[in-house]
């Protein structure tokens, strides 16, 4: 037997609740109380965690292919995400980033999305100049309100990447989702301003404020130098704005 134990919950202004549920196992255990062992009944968890999406006469969009299932009363279409030119369109077509496109709900219902060991992360955006970019990989759900768009990084840099070239872009106001390698206690904010720069692999950038100004480039100048450095291309990211980090995520994916 399993059960749904709420991890993190937000509502919009229009009543759609977006919610975090993690997936736990009833186990049963001895435990020795007194001179006598009962059989006590605990939930574990089980490393799997869902998205719950309640509408109450508002809208979602839904990452492609997350669904578990939904019921209610509920119309259901799917939106084009506004391109950033042909270019644009082809990557997403050749499967190196998010999908062109995101399944639209209405109405009145509840949407239940597929159990992942991925972590998720509730954010709202307070509009109407209000705009992030996500990792090509991050964009999970969101409130209709948002506006989902691509953003195509134009440099040589960013086109050999293969680490962004085209990334989700949020904009306006509302409740959106994040998918994450690593659970919010684990995400660094970093402000950036002042004149400084930040420097950090693109793997580790969740998302960041399309306010910043952003070049993909070898950390080091030149082919040789970039040789000797070990490093392969980077993000820079300048200007006034906050990143979203996972620093903890390469060991996830590193060999002992």
């Amino acid at each position: 037997m399993s059960q749904h134990r709420i991890l993190t919950q937000q509502e919009t202004g229009s009543g759609t609740r977006f919610e975090v549920y993690e997936i736990a196992h009833l186990t049963r255990v001895l435990e020795r109380r007194g001179g006598d062992y009962e059989l006590v009944q605990a939930y574990t968890p089980a490393g799997r965690r869902q998205v719950k999406i309640s509408l109450e006469g508002g809208g979602a969009l839904l990452e492609p292919g997350a669904l578990q299932y939904a019921h209610g009363n509920l119309r259901v279409a799917v939106q084009q995400q506004e391109q950033g030119g042909f270019l644009a369109r082809a990557v997403r077509s050749a499967g190196t980033g998010e999908s062109a496109f995101a399944t639209r709900y209405e109405g009145y219902g509840e949407v239940w999305t597929e159990p992942t060991a991925k972590h998720f992360l509730i954010a709202s955006m307070e509009g109407p100049g209000d705009a992030l970019l996500l990792d090509d990989r991050a964009f999970y759900a969101c409130e209709s309100s948002i506006q989902l768009k691509t953003h195509t990084h134009r440099s040589v840099s960013g086109v050999l990447s293969g680490n962004g070239l085209v990334q989700p872009r949020l904009e306006g106001r509302g409740v959106f989702v994040v998918e994450s390698p690593v659970p919010a206690e684990e995400v660094e904010a970093v402000e950036i301003g002042g004149g400084r720069e930040l420097i950090v692999d693109g793997d580790l950038l969740l998302m960041y404020s399309a306010s910043l100004q952003v070049e993909l480039r070898p950390l080091v100048r030149g082919l040789r130098n970039a040789a000797r450095s070990g490093e392969g291309l980077v993000y820079v990211l300048r200007g006034e704005g906050v990143a979203w980090l996972t620093p903890t995520a390469r060991g996830l994916f590193s060999s002992p």
